[in-house]
């Protein structure tokens, strides 16, 4: 019995050689995706790659003012050690068209954390989501030094500041207050603000920080005084000119207060510095100025004077609002140096107490 024949294997076909063309066309392959691969690392360098660079001083901040151009943002980007590869991040600015009418910029300050990548920036300039800046109202005596003072910290037009705070009807049918008492509006303190502010923005702020102090609760202790908001300020910033020393101040306030329920003249030194234009130049008062004509002259006229003479702290406010209870109508500095007072009921007491300051002044005279 014979086995059966198996099927042979096919010969395989003769291999035909590679044509120079098919070598070619594989080199032009392996190149096209090398140069895909190199475009893809241009476009992520160019996109995402960190750009801003660490700062040892904090964040890096850009500020863009109103009306500024591509080329301004430029030039404030190009600050030494803030873009690590400015070219590049004006090469996508101009390939997105930022600055142009469609694509305007936005004014404001930004915030620009280490590690953003060029497309990042990119949005966070073309959203306009600017951050707000920590503003600090400090205490001012005269009008014309709170534009100055808003100048330094704001991108705010000054000159349009001081036209409002002198146009009384403006300031009486938004705010109530008119050129005199218009200070009592301001307490020192900080506020968030945007870098570009318009005046009239900012006079807003400031009236919503004041509605934010007075609380229905200082409102009623004010009532309880016979008194209003704008005399409380008024009271409160002669206590802030007459001391430092916080645990002073409601006892200074209680004095003020009695003498106001007795009739008395307030006989307050620095309100006689005030039409003088001598508060923060001078710290002495004389008997000249006792004569100077003025409804800020508390030794000549009785009650409160018709404005402020600096723009009190909420201490001052709630010393005014919360006054120590006392018979005290006098008081004179400590001859200890140490800011603080002595106070007295009668007029014998407190010349006691001048006296001993008087001496004491004497003395360093001497010293000297």
């Amino acid at each position: 019995m014979t086995e059966p024949l198996l099927p042979s294997a096919a010969p395989e076909p003769p291999r035909e050689p590679v044509s120079g063309w098919a070598f070619w066309r594989q080199v032009a392959f392996w190149v096209m995706m090398a140069l895909l691969a190199l475009a893809g690392t241009a476009v992520y360098r160019l996109l995402y790659q960190p750009n801003i660079t660490a700062a040892v001083d904090g964040p890096a901040y850009l500020y863009i003012r109103p009306g500024a151009d591509l080329d301004e943002v430029f030039d404030s980007l190009r600050q030494p050690g803030l873009l690590a590869r400015p070219v590049e991040f004006g090469v996508l600015a101009h390939l997105r068209d930022l600055g142009a009418k469609d694509n305007p910029t936005h004014p404001g300050r930004y915030t620009l954390p280490a590690g953003l990548g060029n497309l990042d920036l990119l949005r966070l300039l073309e959203s306009g989501r600017q951050d707000t800046v920590a503003f600090t109202l400090k205490p001012f005596h005269y009008l014309p030094q709170l534009p100055r003072q808003a100048g330094r910290q704001l991108y705010l037009d000054t000159t349009q500041l001081h036209k409002l705070l002198a146009d009384n009807a403006y300031l009486v049918g938004r705010y109530g207050l008119d050129t005199a008492t218009v200070r009592t509006l301001f307490i020192p303190g900080k506020l968030r603000l945007f870098w570009p502010t318009p005046a009239a923005a900012f006079l807003d702020s400031v009236a919503a920080r004041h509605r934010r102090f007075w609380t229905v609760a200082r409102r009623r202790q004010a009532n309880f005084l016979k008194m209003s908001p704008v005399q409380v300020a008024v009271l409160a910033s002669i206590v802030q000119r007459e001391t430092a020393q916080p645990t002073d101040k409601p006892l200074i306030a209680g004095v003020y207060l009695n003498r106001l329920r007795q009739g008395q003249p307030l006989q307050a030194d620095p309100t006689l510095l005030w039409p003088l234009h001598g508060l923060g130049t001078r710290k002495r008062v004389l008997n000249v100025d006792k004569k100077v004509d003025s409804p800020y002259n508390t030794y000549r006229h009785k009650g409160l004077p018709p404005g402020p003479i600096t723009t009190p702290f909420p201490q001052a406010l709630d010393a005014v609002l919360r006054p120590a209870q006392h018979k005290y109508v006098f008081f004179c500095a400590r001859p200890d140096g140490s800011g603080y007072s002595d106070f007295a009921e009668t007029f014998a007491q407190h010349k006691l107490n001048a006296r001993r300051y008087q001496h004491r002044l004497d003395s360093l005279k001497v010293l000297k």
